[in-house]
């Protein structure tokens, strides 16, 4: 049922709750006034009789309808705004400056309108994420044994007790304490459906969970306690592969992901979450019949657990677990995620076919 073309009332439901998990895989086509909407449109909703629904805008402009001026379609749909992508690309080139209000301001922005559009996307404003990032400088420098004195003057910090003050809030440990210890790097990576933050050393990845995960603080603090270490704003190689890959699957790639995983979880756990990986790409797996893929056939309430405690979205690949009556069942990042996934690797398996077939 899934995978089945929804029917016209369940599209029109679906526009009418402005359910989000249609975005980019369906558009409304509303006759009365010849425009073409994302499914999260905020306009006024036609009546059933005025839409038409297609799959792709290509379809929609073949068709004589014009793109809306209000939820504009024609945008990739999850691409971070300009004036957001402009600013990190800027502290990604200065980690270190003491950025402000005034420094914004001089690059024609409204603070407000900054502290909004980053809090929405990531749950702190621009100036917390570089005071995270100058931080983290420091923290990297301490870590390789550098004077707290060098550490301070590195990361820009004037004052000695507030570099300490920062440090000691942001990694739970005094400046001193941090010298020699080894470093978790995250950053965030644009998706299609929202940022993801990636945590990882320079040997493996530890973390890939959406921003806005509810349970993500929970997870970044278990994962510090687990590993004594600390995790600090910035990339490293594992960063950039996992989100190569990223870019590549969200592309319509079906290639297995490569990036190293860290060794986290119980013995089940690990055999669970290696099932996951086992999952070809636009196949579903029961729980139960999870619990059979790895032997453990009574054991589906903690299959479902272990699957639950995955920390590593879509490389270990939990969104293909649903019900076994086919229905959708809980996925921490949101059930219109897993849904956009499930639809995404449909489509990426339907194009591979059919690039097959041409080919052969």
């Amino acid at each position: 049922m899934l995978f089945k073309r929804p029917t016209h009332d369940t599209l029109y439901t679906a526009l009418v709750n402005r359910d989000a998990a249609y975005d980019g895989f369906a558009y409304v086509c509303v006759t009365s006034t010849r425009i073409f909407c994302r499914f999260t449109c905020t306009a006024r909703k036609p009546k059933p009789e005025n839409c038409v629904f297609e799959e792709t805008m290509a379809a929609c402009m073949e068709a004589g309808f014009r793109p809306c001026k209000r939820c504009r379609p024609m945008l990739t749909y999850g691409a971070p705004d300009p004036m957001v992508k402009g600013l990190l690309e800027a502290l990604d080139a200065d980690p270190v400056r003491r950025w402000s209000e005034d420094d914004i301001v001089a690059l024609g922005h409204d603070p407000s309108t900054v502290r909004r559009s980053f809090k929405k996307r990531f749950g702190m404003s621009f100036l917390e994420i570089a005071r995270l990032r100058r931080a983290g400088q420091a923290a990297q420098t301490l870590s390789q044994g550098e004077s707290v004195i060098d550490a301070q003057l590195d990361a820009g910090y004037e004052s000695g007790s507030g570099f300490r003050q920062a440090i000691t809030q942001l990694f739970g440990a005094a400046p001193a304490e941090l010298k020699g210890r080894s470093l978790l790097k995250a950053d965030w990576i644009e998706t299609p459906i929202g940022p993801m933050m990636a945590i990882a050393d320079e040997h493996a990845l530890h973390l890939l969970e959406f921003a806005d995960r509810p349970a993500l603080p929970n997870e970044i603090r278990r994962l510090q306690t687990l590993n004594g270490q600390v995790v600090t704003l910035g990339r490293n190689a594992v960063i950039e592969q996992i989100a190569a890959e990223l870019s590549d699957y969200f592309h319509g790639a079906p290639a297995p992901f490569q990036t190293r995983l860290a060794g986290h979880g119980t013995a089940f756990e690990r055999a669970v979450w290696q099932a996951l990986r086992q999952i070809p790409v636009g196949v579903t797996r029961s729980y139960s019949g999870l619990a059979a893929d790895i032997d453990r056939p009574t054991a589906v309430r903690a299959v479902a657990r272990a699957n639950g405690a995955n920390q590593i979205a879509i490389v270990v690949a939990c969104h293909r677990v649903i019900g076994a009556d086919g229905s959708l069942t809980g996925y921490g990042a949101g059930l219109w995620r897993k849904r956009w996934l499930l639809e995404h690797e449909r489509r990426m398996v339907e194009r591979a076919g059919e690039k097959h077939a041409a080919n052969g």
